[in-house]
C-alpha cells in the first residue's frame, strides 16, 4: 500500500450542463454519495460491512454499480473507513465500472452522518441534486434510482423510497434486554412505510440540513423533516433491502444468483 497521503482523486471537470441521454436536456446534475464507513458488527466478526463479497464481489462495489447504472449520475462519493480509503480506492480500481462515471474516495467520520457531511463536502460545483446511499443495499434496482432522481428534479427537496409494511407493527414500552414489553398502541399500518435508499435531495437544502441539525438520526431525510420542509416518497423494491444480519446476506445471494440467470446480470 502506499504511504501517499489519502487525498481524494479529482474527478473530472464539469463544465456546465450535458444532454443526459435519459431525460433530455440536463437542468440539475445529480451526485451519489455511499457511506460506507461502518463496521457492520451485526453480519459478526471480519471485514467491514460494506467490504463482504456477495457472489464473490464485495457489496460496496455492488452499492456503486447500482447507482452509476443510472444514466442520470454522473459522480459518485465513496466514503471510506477513516483509516481505510486508500484500501477502498485500490479496490475501486481492481473492478470494472462504468467509464462515464466518476469516482471519488474520501475518509470518512466517527458517525453516518459525520461521513455524509464529508461526502457532501467531497463534491465539486454543479451538482444540484445529491443521492445518499446506504452501501449495505447493494442490489437497488436502477428504475428506483431514476424515480428518486426524476422527483427530485421535479421539484421536491427530498424524496425516498418507501414500501407498504406487511406486518402489523406494534408501539411498546422499552424494557430491559430479554423482559417483556408492554405494547402501549398498535399504530395503523396504512399509515406506515419502511423507507429505504437512495435518498434523494436537492443539494442546498441537503447542505442546509447538515449544517443545521444536530441530533443524532437514522437517515438524511429526518433531518430534512426537522427544518420543516417536505419529504415524499416514491415506491421503493423489496430488492433493495438492507443486508444487516447473516440471513440477510443469505437472501441477497439468492437474489444475485436469481438475476444472473435470469439476466446475465
Amino acid at each position: 500500500m502506499s504511504d501517499e497521503p489519502l487525498l481524494p482523486p479529482t474527478p473530472n471537470p464539469v463544465s456546465g450542463p450535458v444532454s443526459d441521454p435519459a431525460t433530455g436536456p440536463a437542468t440539475a446534475r445529480t451526485a451519489a454519495v455511499i457511506p460506507a464507513a461502518g463496521r457492520g458488527v451485526r453480519l459478526g466478526p471480519g471485514a467491514p460491512k460494506a467490504l463482504r463479497a456477495l457472489g464473490g464481489t464485495p457489496m460496496l462495489i455492488h452499492a456503486i454499480r447500482a447507482m452509476a447504472a443510472s444514466r442520470a449520475v454522473s459522480l459518485v462519493v465513496v466514503v471510506a473507513p477513516p483509516e481505510g480509503a486508500a484500501e477502498v480506492r485500490t479496490l475501486l480500481d481492481a473492478y470494472a465500472l462504468p467509464d462515464r462515471t466518476d469516482f471519488v474516495v474520501v475518509p470518512g467520520g466517527e458517525t453516518r452522518q459525520e461521513s455524509v457531511k464529508l461526502g457532501l463536502d467531497a463534491l465539486p460545483p454543479g451538482f444540484d441534486i445529491v443521492l445518499v446511499h446506504d452501501a449495505a443495499r447493494p442490489l437497488v434496482p436502477v428504475d428506483t434510482v431514476d424515480a428518486v432522481v426524476a422527483a427530485v428534479r421535479e421539484g421536491a427537496p427530498a424524496v425516498v423510497p418507501a414500501l407498504p409494511l406487511a406486518d402489523t407493527v406494534k408501539q411498546v414500552e422499552p424494557a430491559a434486554p430479554g423482559e417483556p414489553e408492554p405494547v402501549v398502541a398498535t399504530p395503523d399500518r396504512s399509515l406506515l412505510r419502511a423507507v429505504q435508499t437512495p435518498q434523494g435531495f436537492d443539494r442546498a437544502t441537503l447542505v442546509h440540513a447538515h449544517e443545521t441539525v444536530t441530533d443524532d438520526v437514522t437517515d438524511d431525510a429526518s433531518m430534512v423533516e426537522q427544518l420543516g420542509r417536505t419529504v415524499v416518497t416514491v415506491p421503493g423494491h423489496e430488492e433493495a433491502f438492507k443486508v444487516t444480519r447473516p440471513l440477510d446476506l443469505v437472501l441477497a445471494e439468492a437474489v444475485l444468483a436469481r438475476r444472473r440467470l435470469n439476466d446475465g446480470f
